[in-house]
This record gives C-alpha cells, structure tokens and sequence, in this order.
C-alpha cells in the first residue's frame, strides 16, 4: 500500500524518537536512519522502528470552512440581515478581518487558496467549465504548485475535503482519470464532495475519493447534501481522533452553499417570510448603519451609490417585488440553514481533546454575491448561464417549486448588489471590491484572544497557507516528489494575531473575464469590463476600458473616484497592473462568456473510429458533460442495441443533464421516449406501440439544423425501431451551451431526472447490448 508521500502512515505516532528536526524542505520526507543493528540473526541484532516523520511538536489542527458566493453584507457577523449565529459566535471567540480578499470567482479562488499562488500562476485564471488551450486557463493545476493538503500530509498530517472541488478539469473526472488532479491525487488522504462549481443539493453529483456514490435517500426522504457532508466531516474526525489523538488533521471544508441553486425546506424559507419586503435599497441602508455601529467599517465610509443596471425598488411592479423577495427569502433560508449545519461541525470541534489547539479559518464567500440570477432572478440557472433570461411572467406561476428539488433557483442582480453592501458591483467583477471583498474569521483558542475590533490587514486568498505553515512550524518546500516549486506568492499573517496594526500586503493584482484591478500601498486602479449577468456579451475594446482610482486608506468602500484629478497616478498603477500581467501571465486577456463553454476541451477517453464514434455499455454512469459525447450543436445518431420484455420493458436506456436541461432516452410500459428538455420545455418523440420482445434495435437520430459553429439552433429528431421510423418530432432551438450540472450515463438515469414523470434512477430492466452514439460533425 502506498500513498501520495510513498510512506506508510501509523497512526497514534508521537515526536518522541525524534531529537533531530528533520529536513522538511524536499518532500516527501524518507524514512529515519535507522538506529539499531542488524546482525546474522535476530540474537545479534537491536531493532529499532523508522516511525514516519510527525508533525511538528504543537502543530493544531486546522479547519479551512470556505462559503461560496456570499457577499460583504448578507451575514449577521459583518452587519447584514441574514442571521449567522454560528458565525456569530466563532468570531465572539476569536477574530474578524474585514479587508481579506478573494480573486472575484469560484475556482480561481480555490486555486489561490490551496495553493498559496495566484490564480493564473497555476493555471486557473478562470474557470474549468469555460477552460482554454493556455496555460493560465487550461484549469490543469502544475506540479509546480504543491496544495497544502499535499504539503501537510506529507509533514505528518491527515488531510481530508469535503463538498466542493472546482479545481478538477471536468473532463478529468471520469473513471479513466487521469486522478492526479483529483482531491486524493492532491495530497487529501480522503474525499466526499463534488467535482463542478455547483450541484444540486437534493440530487447531487457526489464522489468518494474517486468512486461515483449515490445518496442513501431521496430528497422526499429528507436528503440534503449540505447535512450528509456536514455528517461525514464530523464522523470521520471523530474517528480520527479516537484511534490518533495526537495526530493533526487539515479539514477543507467546502460546502456548495451559497452557490445556487438555492436549495432549502420550506421549513427554513418561511422563517423570512416577508423579511425583505423592504426592498434592497433599505436593506443596504441598514446594513450600511449596522456595519458602521459594528465598527465592521471605519465611521467615515460612503455607501456606494445605485448604479444603472439595478432599479429602484420603489420603480418595480407588485409582480417584481413579490418575485424578488421570495427569490431572496429562499437565499436567506438556505444561509440559515447552512449556518446550522455549520455550527453542528463548530460543536463537535469542541468535543476534541485537543479542541483548543484546533486553528478554524471560515473565510465566508469564495468571491462576492452573485448577480448570476440575471435582472429577474431564476427558477432555472442553467438557462441563465447559457445566456437565456427568463422573462418574470413565466417564473411566477412556478413559486410552488421555489428552493424544492425542481427548481434551480437564484435571486436577482439587485440582491447581489445589496449584498455586497457598502461596495460596488458583484461577483466576477474583480476590479471592484464587491466582487473581491469577502468576510473572514479565524479563531485559534491556543494563540488567538479575541478582540471585538476588527483586524484591517490587506490580505487575500494567497496568503492563507503561508499563514498555515508557519502555524505548524513547516517550511514551504522546495521541491515535492522530485519538482521543483514555484515560490509562495502569499505571505503569512499569522503576526496579526496578536498584533492588530499589522499591516498585510502592499501589492495584490485582481483579474478575472477581463474585469482587472491593480492594489499598491493603499491606492487601487480598476478597469471594469464585463457583466456576470450577461453570458452572451463580450465587449472587446479592451483598450477603451475606463480606469477608475481610489485611495482606499481614506476611502473604504471606493466610493470617490480619483481618475481625473490624479491621472499620474492612475498612469503608475495601470503600469504596474501591466507588470503584473507578465509576472503572473495573465494574458491573454478573454472575455467571452457562453460562447466559451461551448469551446471543444481536451479530447477524452470514449471516441474511436476517428473520435466521432462513441461506445457505452450498461453501467457507464456519473460521466461529466465535457467527458460525454458532444451532443450539443451537432447531428447524431444513437442506436441502441438492447434486450426486452415487451411491455414489461422500462426505464432509461440513456440520460444527460438534468431537471434544468437534458436528454434522455427511456421506456415506459415498453414504448421507447426520446425527451428533450429545453430548459423545463419538453421535446418528446414517442413511439405508439411497445418493443417487441427480444433483442431490438432502437435509433435516435439528431438532425441539427445550425451551420458550423452555430450554437443553440434547431433540429429534427426521428425516432426507429428495428430500422422502422416510429415517431419524429421538430425543435426551434436547443441548448447551446451546457445541460448543466448533472451527467451522462447508460442504463439509468441518475441523479436529477430529465422528466420528472419518472422517479431516478429508474434503471433499465431489460439488457443493454452497447449504445453507439456517431456524432456528425
């Protein structure tokens, strides 16, 4: 049995043995000299055990809780009107730091984050979903780039991650691997979570280590992902600490809440029922007055003024405010929910015999609020990220499946904005600090005593595993398996602990979709670019972008642009960005939005015959989209070659995508369905009478109708049996860019259903011969 550092791991191990501080600088470490004496035989000999290298005498336990999408302004610890209470309670007992900094976007952050780098050093300037054929942005994490699981496994740690990995190609993420990039192939000795930005929480799209698991219930049944990782996470410390008591573990803690979709009880929605029917401009208004008497911001901080893209709240309609409120009281009950899940993981730290000694970083959001909802919000996201809003009148009539397992729900881009009170603009827009700026609170009984004032340092994601390392008395090293390291480009900060002036850093680069930013003793220059909300826009003009200056030591929430009155020194900082953008090669700078999700990736494991022709058999399930055949903006043909029953025959012979968007093959009452959903609209292509009992041949054949490198067009779908046209059905358009976030696979349907006529995984009861799918490019 080997692991990542090729040592065996004993557990229960002490620094006792070992007098002499091993070299930590080149890992994995080796085995001890042996000490003892080796002679003919036994009777002559002196044994003596080669134990691995522990961890530093005192190193803690370290918990890393990292919230996705959260703004500035939503939790009750920094002064917003979603209660936190567990968060509330973490920062009564240790620190809050209210100029930490994320890179303005999911992976990318965590990239930063685990790796101690920024986010295009290694590779992940943007996201996977929307990866290119450039290093910066291929989303392929380099060896160069060591993860602190890595590094503290290999220093005597036990590394565990559970919920979100956005740092995983997903067309890496089948069961041919490649598994290096993998949680397990990055230094965690275990993993329970999800390899995508997001999944849905009732039906999602879970792996242990690197085997596809299914929930043990059904979202009737009370099935919740946030609970069941929350569950896990507890167990397994538990455990840890019962049969190693003095072995310290590195918990990443990564929940797919806040992201949407925003799936929550209705138990926990009504608790806000009617709490935001003040509209978002009151609600920043008091956030704003809560954060100043909080001292969470300096008393002289401007509140940012509405820009143009989010309407007045008193302009809307009663359609509007009633949509827009509910959209946020299921966001507000999903937090709450989260923060109690959270809290249960808090109270069992507590239980450990080394609880004091337990360092706990919740940095509360991986960029800022997100404005992803559109100018309406969404019961479906996913057609929103493809580019497609949805007008209000159709959302209206679906509230009923508000936050429940057949809604992909988000709220709209003036939540997003009052979310991320007192700054401006929202996630993606890293050249603001609305997109950037996210709340953190460490707490450390050991060494941290609280202080109710909030810590100022300028401080980002790069700087946190610096600050781990030197907690735990561990070297950044200089090679890992035989490859050399690029430097940290963070710093550590664990003097603010005790020193409240400190300062933090002095420069920091921001760049994501071409939104970019440039911080340097106190002045930021910002050029703002894109907006999130609109997938199909790419402005270009990179060159007419306007620079905006602030001095943020005198001006906290960049409300005073300085641009005009001093162009020398936006003249200096936007130099600077530029030797940023070479240092950390960030360019080429890209700011297309859906169209880049439909950019072809790697080539994956599943084509022959000249990579068009693709053969499943049963039980390829839990494929990723980018690592399934590109049914998308082609024409194609599935034959499927199975055995029946007759009417007896049913289940799905193939599904892709989800209740969001999808396809999928299946019979009932031994009639072949072909179903298209068209975000929620259905295609259906029905035979009119049942299979014939034996083997049978059934055909799907997929005429698109858009030329090359159009997207989302028509098509014509013709349904066969045994050579025989049965049905045949006509589409204006189809989806273009992603089904979204569930998968493919042959002989069941798992996870989210395609048509939620049949329950999933409902698995094929008849034999599957093979499934060839041509794709005619």
């Amino acid at each position: 049995m080997k692991t990542l550092c090729g040592v065996l791991v004993f557990c229960g191990f002490t620094s006792a043995g070992h007098a002499e501080e091993p070299d930590r600088t080149k890992i994995p470490l080796e085995l001890p000299e042996f000490k003892g004496k080796i002679g003919k035989t036994y009777k002559e000999s002196e044994a003596a055990w080669q134990n691995p290298v522990p961890a530093p005498e005192g190193a803690p336990n370290v918990i890393i809780i990292l919230l996705d999408d959260v703004g500035f302004g939503q939790v009750s610890t920094f002064g917003g009107l979603i209660p936190t209470p567990n968060l509330d309670k973490l920062a009564s007992e240790g620190l809050r730091y209210n100029r930490f900094h994320t890179t303005a976007i999911c992976g990318p952050s965590r990239a930063a984050l685990l790796t101690g780098r920024n986010h295009h050093s290694c590779g992940n300037g943007f996201l996977m979903e929307w990866a290119t054929g450039f290093p910066s942005y291929s989303t392929m994490l380099p060896k160069s780039t060591a993860t602190a699981g890595e590094i503290l496994k290999c220093n005597g740690y036990t590394t565990w991650w559970y919920g979100k990995n956005h740092n995983t190609p997903d067309w890496e993420t089948t069961v041919a691997g490649p598994f290096d990039r993998w949680p397990t192939g990055m230094g965690f000795d275990y993993f329970y979570g999800f390899n995508a930005g997001e999944t849905h929480q009732f039906y999602p799209v879970i792996f242990e280590n690197t085997v596809a698991v299914e929930p043990d219930k059904s979202p009737e049944e009370g099935y919740h992902f946030m609970t069941d990782m929350t569950d896990r996470a507890i167990a397994r410390m538990k455990f840890s600490k019962s049969v190693a008591p003095n072995k310290p573990f590195f918990m990443y803690f990564a929940p797919g809440a806040m992201h949407a979709p925003h799936h929550v009880t209705k138990e926990w929605r009504d608790k806000f029922k009617g709490k935001f029917d003040m509209g978002w401009d009151k609600y920043r208004e008091i956030v704003f007055e809560n954060q100043k008497k909080m001292g969470i911001i300096p008393a002289d901080t401007k509140l940012t003024v509405r820009p143009e893209w989010v309407p007045a709240w008193d302009s809307l309609n009663a359609d509007q405010k009633k949509l827009y409120a509910a959209l946020f009281e299921n966001f507000a009950g999903y937090f709450a929910f989260t923060d109690y899940e959270v809290g249960r993981l808090l109270d069992a730290v507590k239980e450990l015999p080394d609880a004091d000694n337990t360092m706990i970083i919740y940095i509360a959001g991986d960029n800022g609020a997100s404005s992803e909802g559109g100018p309406d919000g969404t019961l479906n996201e996913i057609k929103n990220l493809n580019g497609i809003n949805t007008p209000i009148e159709e959302i209206l009539p679906h509230l009923d499946k508000l936050g429940g397992p057949e809604s992909e729900p988000h709220y709209p881009v003036g939540w997003a904005w009052a979310g991320n009170t007192p700054f401006q603009w929202v996630k993606q827009v890293a050249s603001h600090l609305g997109g950037t700026r996210n709340p953190m609170v460490i707490s450390w009984p050991a060494k941290i005593k609280h202080d109710d004032k909030p810590r100022d340092a300028f401080l980002h994601l790069v700087d946190v595993l610096p600050t781990v390392l030197e907690a735990a008395n561990i070297p950044m090293p200089d090679t890992v398996n035989g490859i050399k390291q690029k430097p940290l480009e963070g710093k550590s900060f664990l003097a603010s602990f005790e020193n409240s002036s400190f300062k933090g850093r002095s420069e920091q680069y921001f760049e994501v979709f071409s939104n970019r930013s440039i911080y340097e003793g106190g002045w930021k220059a910002n050029a703002q670019h894109t907006f999130p909300w609109r997938q199909d826009y790419a402005p270009g003009n990179w060159d007419k972008d306007k620079w905006e200056l602030y001095n943020l030591n005198e001006d906290f929430s960049e409300a005073n642009d300085l641009a005009a009155k001093n162009p020398e020194k936006l003249e200096e900082l936007k130099r600077k960005f530029e030797e940023a953008a070479e240092r950390y090669a960030i360019y080429p700078l890209d700011d297309r939005g859906a169209a880049r999700l439909a950019i072809p990736k790697p080539p994956v494991p599943g084509a022959v015959e000249g990579g068009d022709t693709y053969v499943y058999y049963a039980g390829a399930t839990r494929i990723a989209e980018p690592a399934a055949p590109p049914m998308k903006n082609n024409s194609w043909t599935l034959t499927a070659k199975i055995k029946t029953t007759g009417e007896k025959t049913e289940g799905v012979i193939m599904g892709f995508g989800g209740v969001a968007a999808g396809i999928a093959l299946y019979v009932e009452d031994g009639i072949p369905i072909f179903d298209y959903n068209y975000f929620e609209e259905h295609t259906i292509v029905k035979g009119k009478e049942a299979l014939p009992e034996g083997e049978v041949t059934v055909e799907v054949n997929f005429e698109y109708l858009g030329k090359k490198d159009e997207a989302g067009k028509g098509a014509n779908i013709a349904l066969s049996v045994n050579g025989e046209k049965v049905a045949e059905g006509k589409m204006e358009a189809t989806v273009g860019g992603r089904f979204g976030i569930d998968t493919f696979g042959i002989g069941e349907d798992s996870g989210q259903p395609v048509n939620l006529k049949y329950k999933p995984p409902f698995k094929f009861n008849g034999e599957i011969e093979k499934v060839v799918i041509k794709i005619k490019k």
